[in-house]
């Protein structure tokens, strides 16, 4: 008997053995592996609304973690964040003055903090900034109210500090005729000044002009594909082959609205404009601290390595990588400054 339940037993082990065995879960993105890379190229995030959060508060402090807004100090270093373009928010009824408000606002919280960030006015200066361990403030965009429909506004503004001035909404940019003689003359100055020309939401004849005409790149701040998402805000294929011509620079959004509400989807949108525009024409922006609602897993600038890690999962190598976090704003930033130059230099002789 003890034989026969042996036999069983043994009988038993071998089925055991015999049964296909459960597929291999797929490995899972290394945020390791994501961490590190970050540690060399770190992020530049292009559209950060915090001075209107702050604005907006009686009392902050983003050293040991301010819970009132996304964007502090912990989770900014801890999110891999090198740059950040500072947007400003301005209001309706007193633009000017409120963009002057914005912007003492930014110094003053820069000045407070100066062993953490640093205002940086051009490349060289986020570059610099990045080097000694600052994260690098690039004051913009502002909306085009700010500038009061004055190139001399304008003037004024740059000498302040601001580097990009979003077309939405311009009244010398309607939305059926692209530019009026006002708004060429608007952006033949911002290119002279140095300063970026940002697309977001501006009308497809706006944007058009503004590519064909512009000596210097042009950003899309906050823009995801149409192709995959409807918000009016984001870039159909058309304007993203002419963007990838005008080496000009498109910024995926962490937003639900724009983007959807997974980090998969906002990964979806980096490799639509990778495969329409390239890789050079590729950015992130957060758009942390400006009301939006943010994606699972991406609910403040923490969430940067876990999206790193899903597209080195899904193959991005290093180099596109590199691009897509640091250098593709740091190229535009130095192409923006070498129209500049070149303008001035004409001017003089």
């Amino acid at each position: 008997m003890a034989d026969l339940q042996d036999e069983l037993n043994a009988t038993t082990e071998v089925g055991e053995l015999d049964r296909p065995s459960a597929p291999a879960e797929p490995p899972h993105p290394d945020p390791l592996q994501a961490r590190d890379l970050l540690a060399r190229h770190p992020v530049a995030d292009g559209y950060c609304g915090l001075p209107g959060a702050l604005d907006r508060l009686p009392w902050y402090d983003l050293e040991p973690g301010e819970c009132a807004v996304e964007t502090d100090l912990p989770r900014l270093r801890a999110g891999g964040t090198g740059a950040l373009l500072w947007a400003l928010a301005t209001a309706p009824d007193r633009p000017v003055t409120s963009t002057l408000e914005q912007l003492d606002l930014v110094q003053h919280v820069v000045s407070r903090y100066p062993e953490r960030l640093r205002l940086a006015h051009s490349a060289s200066e986020t570059a610099d900034a990045r080097a000694h361990g600052r994260i690098a403030v690039v004051i913009g965009p502002a909306p085009a109210a700010a500038a009061g429909d004055s190139l001399g506004t304008l003037r004024a503004l740059h000498a302040l500090g601001l580097r990009a001035l979003s077309l939405s909404d311009a009244p010398w940019a309607p939305r059926d005729r692209g530019l009026t003689r006002l708004g060429e003359q608007m952006v033949r100055e911002m290119n002279r000044l140095g300063m970026l020309v940002d697309l977001t939401g501006a009308a497809p004849a706006t944007a058009h002009r503004v590519l064909d005409m512009s000596k210097a790149p042009v950003v899309l701040t906050h823009s995801g594909a149409r192709a995959l998402n409807s918000h009016p805000d984001n870039a159909p294929d058309d304007l993203l082959t002419a963007l990838r011509a005008q080496r000009g620079l498109c910024l995926v959004p962490c937003s639900v609205a724009r983007t959807g509400p997974a980090l998969r989807d906002v990964a979806d949108h980096l490799d639509h404009v990778r495969h329409i525009a390239g890789p050079e024409t590729v950015g992130l922006c957060g758009m942390y601290d400006t009301g939006d609602t943010h994606p699972e897993g991406l609910g403040d600038p923490t969430g940067y390595p876990a999206l790193i890690a899903e597209l080195i999962d899904r193959g991005w190598p290093e180099p596109d990588l590199s691009l897509l976090t640091w250098g593709n704003v740091q190229r535009v930033l130095r192409g923006v400054e070498f129209t500049a130059r070149a303008a001035r230099r004409r001017n003089r002789s």
